[in-house]
């Protein structure tokens, strides 16, 4: 079966998953000499897509080679569906890894290199199993051609395809958009969004909060090696009670309704200009209840209340300055 998307070209459906699987940290830590890369970390990751965040140097890469087996905690522990992954290499048949580090024979075409991931896999029908792969991430026009000749958006997605010919449960993806064109790009977080859906556990690291913001609202955020935010970044932000909460509203008086706004207790600042109404909120909760009826006693009508810092940028920003 095949999709049309919406920059135009035809690429496979992913298949559902055929278990759900989750990986579990508990207190895992990683240092080196006196270095400590990750600290206490704690989460559990199941179905669907999540970005994982920071800022360069954070512990990111190396909590994903810790998730991928390829470092051992040096305290705590990571396991992926009750088994650990380091020293397991039976995880490999449910987990895919697309590092950051690029790791490919420039000498192989994609179909060979897709190819080879599939045999070392012990795949039944490993020449079928890698031109769906390919398929699904719009490689199969160039598939003959050498990677070397390929830009590092073609190479990126070849690499998934490697990641993916198994058709794991979870897949690991350190940057994997760099080197993408725009509409690579959004061919990638397509693919992504249609593995989430599907049932598949997905972490991606990222440092460019655009690309995390499109492709999923539940984020892991890395700050100095340690976890300092989890969950949707919506309400994460909402949870930030020591940072007031800034909305831009446009009605049928906003003169009227910001001296009305000024007795609000929950309201910490108000600001009238050209542009409209600016409004600085101490509790979120208890602005967006009384707005309402404050603009119904004034004969106020709202045309609109735009949250102005629930952005993910905002709230990436507040967690690293804390």
């Amino acid at each position: 079966m095949s999709t049309t998307s919406a920059v135009g070209t035809t690429s496979a459906e992913a298949p559902p998953a055929t278990r759900v699987s989750t990986l579990d940290l508990a207190g895992v830590s990683r240092w080196y000499g006196n270095v400590v890369a990750v600290n206490d970390v704690t989460m559990s990751l199941g179905p669907g897509v999540t970005g994982l965040l920071g800022p360069n140097g954070a512990g990111k890469t190396t909590l994903l080679h810790m998730m991928a087996g390829f470092l051992a905690p040096s305290r705590g522990t990571l396991t992926l569906d009750g088994a650990p992954t380091w020293r397991n290499p039976e995880v490999y048949r449910r987990l895919g890894l697309v590092s950051e580090r690029e790791a490919v024979h420039t000498f192989l075409t994609a179909s060979e290199f897709v190819l080879a991931s599939a045999k070392l896999h012990g795949l039944p029908d490993p020449a079928a199993a890698a031109r769906r792969a390919i398929d699904l991430v719009e490689l199969a026009g160039a598939q003959d051609r050498r990677i070397g000749t390929y830009s590092k958006g073609m190479r990126q997605r070849a690499r998934v395809a490697a990641a993916l010919v198994h058709d794991p449960q979870v897949l690991l993806l350190d940057e994997p958009f760099n080197g993408m064109d725009p509409r690579q790009r959004l061919h990638m977080m397509q693919l992504l969004h249609r593995l989430g859906d599907a049932g598949r556990t997905i972490l991606f690291s990222s440092h460019i909060l655009e690309e995390v913001e499109q492709v999923s609202g539940t984020v892991q955020v890395m700050v100095a090696g340690r976890l300092a935010a989890s969950g949707d970044f919506r309400t994460i932000r909402r949870l930030m009670t020591n940072r007031p909460h800034v909305f831009v509203i446009r009605s049928t008086d906003d003169r009227a309704l910001a001296v009305a706004l000024m007795a609000e207790p929950s309201v910490t600042g108000v600001e009238l200009d050209r542009t409209g109404l600016t409004v600085r909120a101490g509790d979120y909760g208890a602005f967006t209840r009384v707005l309402p009826k404050i603009a119904l006693d004034r004969g106020v009508r709202v045309r609109a209340l735009l949250p102005e810092d629930e952005s993910l940028e905002s709230v990436f920003s507040y967690l690293v300055e804390a």
